[in-house]
């Protein structure tokens, strides 16, 4: 028997279709039954790869009993939080200050006019660890409902005027003062962790933004904490030593047992982080790491007609985990027994293993001195393994297409080729700008969700955004111009829609959306950037390549919106403050006339990808059409490479060692 989730196209909604409760997918229909019934709305928000999720299922949302009262007292409603953004960012902001915490699943009910007055995460059926049982906790509330609704209503009311404060943002002055990058890495290093890497105790996080900024600003001893960081995440269990890429988070202070989900935005962000130490240090390790994670990406996010897949699940035959760990056994049956035993030796995997029932997470922390494997054997051995492991049951994937994350695909992989120069990550991210204007653009508006042939929810904030940043690094990997042409037709569409014309910053939603209580600013930098710090990066970097004043007029527009926020608490905007330092920054200017696709240009671009240039703009191209070429021919010998600080320009040089000596 299915409920109303099972028309939806969320993979998430999907596991819910057949479950006891008669769930519906957020819409009118369910909006108008909570109104006309006048019963509270229990909103559950989650995601397909969340494994405490697959939990409060099995235990509640399977269970006749909490269905019972669910069914009877409740209008329930299931969100794809990845679908619907600004749902799970207003709630959220409910839940943690009703609560002091948040996370997924998330547990908020609702008056039917969408104000919450309770909420928290995950519930378990019984009481259990301080945590009220669920059954018991709905019918309190059920009761509450039915005989204090004025106070519970009064209630709501107070905490949505609560949550409207918190949202406000009152502008600053100017531009934000550059020295506030100082003040955030002053809070990195007491933050920071001398042993394992890392900006604070378990459970640990990949923190890409913090060693962007540390990479691009910081001194000799913080770049060490950067690279320290990058360092200890590919030598635990964190990355997936066999088929690339990494896991959300570690459970642990030392990067060794992950929480085994993969999602696309975070090992899209983690790419550019190893791509910048490898142009920062010339360290092979780092092109390593990069290089192998953008192959899962393509390998096994990568939809066939051109996008990528949000994410894969932690969990496969009902267990955490069980397709990546190991037992000696199983490495001997794959490798042989003489393979077999020297690679659990080298990547950590034992008898007694580190993970539950004896397994063991591949690692390289406990490699003794001397134990390694060859390089070449070493990856042979990793690829054979991998191979072996194919077998297994894979965790299930989530399989929609976001137009936001695949903008950070996007950008990572034209990076990729940029940096390491293998053109299929040019093609990747080629097809990948291809599949988005086709299947998401509509008529001047950028649609957020595809799958399976079918797209749908407009677009948000961070959605144009971010697929504005990529088209600008998808052109200076390419320097096909059609790509900037869409990009600003993007960046006109989201200063239409999304822009506060009257205090500056960028709602993460457009305007007159009837389901939401009140629109949001979004500005904290967290897992993903901020729609508002995506938004001022690709401004500030389209308007310097388009010359265009107005767009960076809106890029600092943003940058003083948050101003003040960012005083208060620099660490919170990491991302933002690289684009503050982006706005103070010099832009390192490189414009190459000549054809793009020729050896000698090639040569030329070599030495400005292998460069860790923060900020820097670079175009090529054989005819005067763009701002940067206006005036700038070739020359009857070749291709000219002219290089520009500031207002400051260089002559214009011939070879690849003249442009060097100007990039220094």
């Amino acid at each position: 028997m299915s409920n109303h989730l099972a028309g939806s196209l969320s993979p998430y909604l999907l596991q819910h279709a057949h479950n006891p409760v008669d769930w519906f997918p957020w819409g009118e229909e369910a909006l108008a039954k909570a109104r006309a019934e006048q019963k509270p709305i229990f909103l559950s928000i989650g995601y397909s790869a969340c494994h405490w999720c697959h939990v409060m299922e099995r235990e509640s949302f399977e269970n006749p009993a909490v269905a019972e009262v669910l069914n009877a007292h409740f209008v329930s409603i299931k969100v794809d939080r990845e679908e619907r953004p600004d749902l799970d960012d207003l709630y959220m902001d409910a839940v943690q200050t009703l609560t002091g915490r948040g996370g997924w699943p998330m547990s908020v009910w609702l008056t039917p006019d969408l104000e919450p007055f309770y909420g928290g995460t995950y519930f378990p059926p019984e009481p259990r660890g301080g945590m009220p049982g669920f059954i018991s906790l709905l019918r309190r509330i059920a009761e509450v409902w039915r005989e204090d609704r004025t106070g519970v209503v009064a209630q709501a009311r107070n905490l949505r005027v609560e949550l409207e404060r918190q949202a406000a943002v009152v502008p600053g002055e100017g531009l934000p003062s550059a020295s506030l990058v100082g003040a955030a890495l002053d809070q990195l290093r007491q933050g920071f962790d001398p042993r394992w890497g890392g900006f604070g105790p378990a459970p640990k996080f990949p923190q890409h933004l913090a060693v962007e900024l540390i990479l691009a600003r910081g001194s000799v001893t913080d770049r060490a904490m950067a690279l320290r960081t990058l360092d200890a995440m590919w030598e635990g269990g964190m990355y997936d030593h066999l088929g690339g890429g990494f896991a959300r988070y570690s459970v642990d202070g030392q990067w060794l047992v992950p929480h085994f989900e993969k999602m696309l935005y975070d090992n899209a962000q983690l790419a550019g982080c190893y791509l910048t130490a490898f142009q920062a240090t010339g360290e092979p390790r780092y092109a390593q790491v990069a290089g192998e994670t953008l192959d899962y990406l393509v390998r096994d996010l990568r939809d066939p007609s051109g996008g990528f897949h949000s994410s894969e699940d932690a969990d496969s035959e009902g267990e955490e985990g069980k397709f990546y760990v190991f037992t000696p056994a199983d490495v001997c049956e794959a490798l042989g027994e003489a393979d077999g035993a020297r690679f659990c030796l080298a990547l950590g995997i034992t008898e007694a293993g580190n993970f539950e029932h004896g397994r063991s997470v591949v690692h390289r922390f406990s490699c003794p001195a001397g134990g390694g494997l060859p390089e070449d054997e070493d990856r042979a051995l990793r690829e054979q393994l991998r191979i072996w492991r194919d077998r297994r049951v894979r965790p299930a994937k989530d399989d929609k297409v976001l137009a936001a994350w695949n903008g950070l695909a996007m950008s990572a992989l034209a990076r990729g080729f940029q940096v390491l120069g293998d053109p299929r990550y040019l093609e990747a991210a080629t097809a990948c700008a291809g599949f988005l204007r086709r299947e998401l653009w509509r008529e001047t508006r950028l649609l957020r969700v595809w799958r399976r042939g079918q797209a749908h929810t407009p677009g948000f904030l961070e959605d144009s955004a971010a697929v504005l940043d990529g088209l600008v690094d998808l052109y200076e990997a390419g320097f096909d111009p059609a790509w900037l042409r869409w990009a600003e037709a993007l960046a006109e569409g989201l200063l239409v829609r999304f822009l506060d014309p009257a205090e500056g910053g960028c709602f993460s939603t457009e305007a007159d959306q009837p389901d939401l209580v009140f629109r949001q600013k979004p500005g904290f930098d967290n897992a993903l950037p901020s729609g508002n710090t995506l938004a001022a990066r690709g401004l500030l970097r389209l308007s310097r390549h388009l010359q265009r004043e107005d767009l960076r007029q809106a890029a600092e527009g943003i940058l003083r919106c948050f101003g003040p926020w960012m005083e208060r608490a620099p660490r919170a905007f990491l991302g933002m403050l690289g684009v503050v330092d982006l706005a103070w920054r010099e832009p390192v200017e490189v414009a190459i006339s000549g054809d793009p696709g020729s050896p000698a240009v090639q040569a030329l671009l070599m030495e400005v990808h292998r460069r860790h240039l923060p900020g820097r703009v670079l175009s090529a191209s054989a005819d005067q059409l763009l701002p940067l070429h206006e005036g700038r021919a070739p020359g009857a010998e070749g291709p000219f490479a002219f290089v520009c600080r500031g207002h400051t320009c260089a002559t214009a040089v011939t070879t690849p060692a003249g442009l060097a000596s100007l990039l220094v």
